[in-house]
């Protein structure tokens, strides 16, 4: 596969990704886009590996949120020949557990056939 095909794949995956996102579908793009092995980790806290841990994570998440404010894509920057995106996220809402939330947040992905093998998610607070 040439380079330019490789850059179009992780970058057109990304950008699918945070469409699914925005749209509100955030477990049918987990489902979709990561891989069965991954491991997720917020800041420097402990990681969840594996598809079922994060996903049940992923659905507490968004089983408790109360109200969703929105969501916005600042920025997208991809490394396809290191298999890297990053996406810096803006993201305003309200959570059972963890009360109003308004912050900006880097995701961090690292990316392999097609699918993200880990992602850590960088943010204050």
């Amino acid at each position: 596969m040439s380079e330019t095909a490789q850059q179009t794949s992780i970058k057109s995956e990304v950008e699918s990704l945070n469409q699914r996102i925005l749209d509100g579908d955030i477990l049918g793009a987990f489902d979709e886009y990561y891989a069965d092995d991954v491991v997720m980790l917020d800041n420097d806290g402990e990681p969840r590996v594996g598809k079922a841990t994060c996903r049940k994570f992923e659905e507490d998440f968004v089983n408790n949120l109360t109200a969703f404010r929105g969501a916005k894509v600042r920025n997208v920057m991809v490394s396809e020949d290191a298999g890297i995106a990053a996406v810096e996220w803006d993201f305003d809402y309200s959570h059972k557990e963890w009360g109003d939330r308004n912050y900006t947040q880097v995701a961090v992905q690292r990316w392999k056939n097609g699918k993200i093998v880990s992602e850590q998610f960088l943010y204050q607070g």
